[in-house]
């Protein structure tokens, strides 16, 4: 993909459905009571892998005529190796849902999936009662279903697909399951399990299911993903005389993160239309151009903003001072080593960039420069360098950039249409 200089961004721009989301209704529609109906899930690769997943696994999956999903729960069966693609979230959540189900499956993903931990999964549910295996800790990995009993867990890093992995088997295992975490991760899985009428506690950093209850199918409506609203957001920020709205988002507090962090940097960011749809927090958001100064991202905030990292560095690069980011470790082990892309993209572009062992430091506002940049194969890097192209001057050009589509297939289609371009330098 090529990109140029952009005057601004205006319009109404509506973002796909919230993939962490859509992720969990199918997954739990896999085991509930009655009919699931899913309107507004994305049509991400990662969602249509979580989908084929549970179709290869028996599950009943249509979409129906009005773009609707109907899922319908059967007896899993015993089935060929899953193939997770590169979606973690795939691998881990189902290897929880099936570790008190009492068959063999092995679960396996694409190159880069492959060098991601799952050590961090099979140690709780081990513990739990099930029989994992792994490569070393990485897939291919095969669970032997078993009956379960609740544990007491500490999750050894912020990870809501590690805690979700072990809610979904606590379903299933006899007494409660309790999980504590340090620092609160996205909690999709908690306010669907709630609105599905499965009682979960949450109290003073722990969350605990009581097995035994089956969820109940209802209709889930998936709000727009703030993930892939956020590279618009920063667009919108830093191209002058720019004011976007985008109807219909997630604003779910354990994934506000970046736009608090944009706020406190200065960016003009309104919520109207406050509501709520299936338990998770709504709004239109509205988003005008603003200048930036810098901000300190530190371990505590990461969870909350973990995926929009790479785009708020970006912002780093025409924010007034030093953005520093640390404690941010846990991007070295998504899709691709997001410290180490960041850094080296942003620099080919001409930022004022370093590296640490957990994050990195921006120095700005730099006038970026247009260059021929890697995707590394990650779905982010690239959205986060198409933006950072709308500021550079001359041309960028983003090698893979069809690795888009693993969470947001009309990203290019959607940006062209709300931005203006600069021709002046060409």
């Amino acid at each position: 993909m090529q990109l140029q200089r952009a005057k601004h961004m205006r319009g109404t721009l509506r973002v796909p459905g919230d993939k962490s989301i859509a992720h969990r209704a199918l997954i739990l529609g896999s085991i509930a009571r009655g009919k699931q109906v899913i309107e507004g899930a994305p049509a991400a690769a990662d969602v249509r892998t979580t989908a084929s997943c549970l179709r290869s696994l028996g599950t009943f999956i249509e979409e129906m005529p009005d773009g609707r999903l109907l899922v319908l729960s059967k007896p899993f069966a015993p089935s060929k190796a899953l193939d997770a693609g590169n979606s973690g979230t795939t691998a881990r959540l189902l290897s929880g849902l099936l570790a008190g189900h009492p068959i063999e499956t092995t679960i396996d993903g694409d190159a880069s999936l492959r060098k991601r931990p799952m050590q961090r999964i099979a140690d709780p549910l081990t513990r739990m009662g099930a029989t994992i295996t792994t490569s070393d800790g990485h897939l291919p990995l095969t669970i032997s279903g078993s009956k379960l009993t609740g544990i007491e867990y500490q999750l050894p890093v912020p990870s809501a697909q590690i805690k979700s992995a072990i809610l979904l088997a606590g379903l299933f295992a006899k007494g409660t399951t309790h999980i504590e975490e340090a620092i609160a991760s996205r909690d999709h899985t908690e306010r669907m399990l709630e609105a599905m009428s499965v009682p979960v506690i949450r109290e003073n950093g722990t969350v605990s299911v009581t097995g035994g209850t089956t969820p109940k199918a209802t209709q889930i409506r998936v709000p727009g993903d703030i993930s892939s609203a956020a590279f618009f957001v920063v667009a919108a920020t830093c191209l002058e005389g720019s004011e976007l709205y985008l109807p219909t988002v997630g604003i779910n507090p354990t994934r506000t993160g970046a736009l608090t962090v944009l706020e406190s940097m200065g960016a003009h960011v309104e919520y109207v239309n406050q509501d709520t749809f299936s338990n998770e927090p709504i709004a239109d958001i509205v988003v005008k151009s603003a200048k930036l100064v810098a901000a300190t991202i530190d371990a505590s905030m990461i969870p909350s903003l973990i995926d929009e990292l790479p785009i708020l560095a970006v912002a780093a690069t025409q924010a007034e001072g030093e953005t520093v980011v640390s404690g941010a470790g846990e991007l070295r082990h998504k899709e691709s080593n997001r410290i180490t892309a960041i850094v080296q993209n942003l620099k080919s572009l001409g930022a004022d960039i370093e590296e640490s062992p957990d994050g990195f430091a921006v120095r700005g506002p730099t006038a970026l420069r247009g260059t021929g940049l890697p995707s590394f194969g990650d779905h982010r890097i690239a959205m986060a360098m198409a933006v950072a192209g709308l500021m550079a001057s001359g041309e960028t050009q983003i090698d893979d950039s069809d690795v888009i589509g693993v969470s947001y297939p009309t990203f290019f289609h959607d940006l062209l249409s709300v931005l203006q371009m600069d021709t002046s330098d060409l």
